[in-house]
Order: structure tokens, then C-alpha cells, then sequence
């Protein structure tokens, strides 16, 4: 790359590669942040995708960044993940892959770089995520941060309870070792598809290319140390969204791939969500009817159920990174955490019924264009 860092050849080599597509609220930040890490760098490399704002131009002003643009990318993130991976690949042993509104404390990199080669049988290591209430949003924008906030920490905690491993290295803030990135290329090119490590056919390319890397034998892991700070949805509409293309996405990944023992422990968390939504929509109608057949009488022990989701709820807001009063009132309030869940149950159900239509009738969903039409109209 043109600028390149000079560094020890006994040093790992490694990028930063940032594909963004219309970010130039956060790129400027994100990019100061990826080129001041403390590890020396082959590259800090933006893949500006389809960009029609100003983030090539705040990108290019950063010191030590260098701005690519895609010309006919007709697959969005995958394809300038692709264009990355072609430039790069036999210049670096390491990836790390943030997303344009991810910022990396400058020590990230060392502490990624650490582990990967502790862990040689170890493809990648996704950050710990977390997002921080913001001056200038309403209250209830950071409401909604503080809601995902604690839903990042709890998939954390899940995550680190079992030793660390991860079904999804998740895009917003990974590193990637590119010798296995190149087995995922071999893998695709024997099967007549030579397009690189990220699919094409996956709204949720990081949870395909996880599945790939570890049916090749690999491990996929969460640090124990990097925390990256991303910015979460702040608007219903961009958080539906977003959270229909996760689903959704996940959803016809894991009926392509079917059932077997690396999506065994997938499957059973699609099973408990539903379960959860059906419960959830059953005690409502349950509810309704015993309403208005006049048979409603409440009792002192029903209370006693939502006493003990706001403990949980409490106690699981002590694990969250950077939490305040705030965070715990929230907790508390239960209304709050209860809006989110039943918002959960919406994306979970309509996700599948979109899913079983579309295998039924073969129309199929653009859910990076609704997500990104949803976060236009938010912003």
C-alpha cells in the first residue's frame, strides 16, 4: 500500500479495513481512531461504497488513511470486503474489520494481535460492543442506546460463559487471520464461486463467513479485552430494520445450511426466541379474553413474576460496561426493558414468516436497501 507503515518484519502484519457506504457523520472519528493504534500498521484502508456524502472526502483528510472507492458493487459490504481482501491479502496475516461507525480504543489491535497468536488455531476474535448515551439525543434516543447498551452486554456475557466462543465474529469490529480467509476462498472456488471470502447470497456475511470458518476446523472467539464503542439505532424504524435484516438474514442462512452440529446451539436460540414471542403473545390474548368475558381477577402472586424480572433485569444491568444510574433505573422500571422485548418477538416472528414465504414463493427481500432506507429517513 502507498502508505504503509515501516515495520519489523518479525511484527504481524496487519490492516485496518473500514467499508462504508455514506458514513460521513462518523468516518472522520472512526479512522483517527483506527490510525492511531499502537501497533504499527500496513494500512488503515476505507472501501467507500456507493458513497453520495462527504465520506471519501473526510476519510482522505485523516493522516495516514487510504480511501479506495468501488466502481459497479452490486453486493454492498461483502463485495468491498472482497475488494479489500484482493488488494491486501499478500501483504498482512491479519484483518481487522470494523464497521465506519465503530471507534477502537488505540491499544485494540495490540490486544487482538496478542491473542491471535496465543490462539494459532483461533480464525478470528470479534470485539465486545458497546454503545454510550450521547449529549444533543433526546431521551428517548438514549433510552434506545442504553436499552441495546444492555442487550450487547448480555450477548458478551453469553458468549464469554462459554469459553469464549462465537457462532458470528461479528462485522462491526473483528480481527481475521487472512491464511484462514483464504481457505474460505478455496472452499467457495470448489463449489464454482470465486468471489472471495464474504458471500454474496448472506444478508448476514460475517455469521456465513463464521459458519465456513468453523466447519474448516477452526475457532471463532470474543475478546477478553478489546471493547469497541459503536453507535447504536436510535430511531424505531432504523433499529427494526436493522434488526429484520440480522433475523431475516440469519434465519435463511440457517435454513441453507440445516441442521447439524454447528448450528445445533443457532437453532435452539431460534427455537427460545420464538417460544418466547409465542409465550408472550399467548398471555396477551389469554389476557384479552378472560377481559372480556369478565373472569378477570388479579391476584397479589401475579406480582410476583414481574418482581422477579426486574431483579434479573437489575442484576444483569450491574454487568454493563460504562453503566450509570441511568442504566440501572432502566433496568428497574421494567416498562422499558418489556417495550424492547416485545419489539424482539415482533422481528423474531415476522422475520420467519418472511423467510418461510419467500422459500414458498421465491420473492425474496433487499434488507440492506430497507435498513438503509430506514436510516435515511431517521436521520
Amino acid at each position: 500500500m502507498e502508505n504503509a507503515q515501516s515495520q519489523d518484519v518479525t511484527t504481524p502484519r496487519v490492516a485496518v479495513v473500514i467499508a462504508a457506504h455514506d458514513e460521513e457523520a462518523a468516518i472522520g472519528a472512526t479512522c483517527r481512531a483506527a490510525a492511531a493504534q499502537d501497533h504499527p500498521l500496513v494500512a488503515v484502508l476505507v472501501v467507500a461504497d456507493g458513497c453520495s456524502d462527504r465520506t471519501v472526502e473526510i476519510a482522505r483528510s485523516v493522516p495516514g488513511v487510504t480511501v479506495v472507492e468501488t466502481v459497479g458493487n452490486a453486493h454492498r459490504k461483502s463485495g468491498a470486503l472482497n475488494a479489500a481482501w484482493r488488494m491486501l491479502r499478500g501483504e498482512v496475516d491479519y484483518f481487522a474489520c470494523i464497521d465506519a461507525d465503530t471507534i477502537l480504543p488505540a491499544e485494540s489491535v495490540t490486544q487482538w494481535v496478542r491473542q491471535m497468536e496465543a490462539e494459532p488455531g483461533t480464525a478470528g476474535v470479534s470485539a465486545r460492543f458497546t454503545m454510550l448515551p450521547q449529549e444533543g439525543r433526546s431521551w428517548r434516543q438514549n433510552t434506545w442506546a442504553r436499552l441495546q447498551k444492555a442487550e450487547f452486554a448480555r450477548w458478551t456475557d453469553t458468549a464469554l460463559n462459554r469459553g469464549g466462543h462465537t457462532s458470528v465474529l461479528a462485522g462491526t469490529a473483528c480481527m481475521l487471520r487472512v491464511s484462514a480467509l483464504d481457505e474460505v476462498h478455496e472452499q467457495r472456488r470448489g463449489e464454482g464461486v470465486d468471489t472471495g471470502p464474504w458471500s454474496y447470497a448472506s444478508h448476514v456475511e460475517d455469521f456465513e463467513l463464521t459458519y465456513r470458518l468453523r466447519g474448516l476446523g477452526h475457532a471463532t472467539k470474543v475478546s477478553y479485552e478489546v471493547r469497541a464503542y459503536t453507535d447504536p439505532m436510535v430511531e424505531v424504524g432504523a433499529l427494526w430494520a436493522q434488526r429484520m435484516k440480522w433475523q431475516g438474514g440469519t434465519v435463511e442462512d440457517l435454513l441453507a445450511f440445516g441442521v447439524n452440529r454447528l448450528t445445533l446451539r443457532d437453532w435452539g436460540q431460534q427455537l427460545l426466541g420464538l417460544c418466547a414471542a409465542a409465550v408472550r403473545v399467548g398471555w396477551l390474548l389469554t389476557t384479552l379474553a378472560f377481559a372480556l368475558a369478565g373472569s378477570l381477577h388479579v391476584q397479589l402472586l401475579w406480582f410476583l413474576v414481574p418482581l422477579l424480572f426486574i431483579a434479573n433485569d437489575v442484576k444483569q444491568s450491574l454487568r454493563v460496561p460504562h453503566r450509570d444510574a441511568k442504566d440501572v433505573l432502566l433496568a428497574a422500571l421494567l416498562l422499558p426493558q418489556e417495550a424492547f422485548a416485545w419489539m424482539r418477538a415482533g422481528w423474531f416472528l415476522k422475520a420467519w414468516g418472511e423467510c418461510l414465504q419467500a422459500r414458498l414463493t421465491g420473492r425474496t427481500r433487499d434488507r440492506w436497501a430497507l435498513q438503509y432506507a430506514a436510516e435515511r429517513a431517521a436521520a
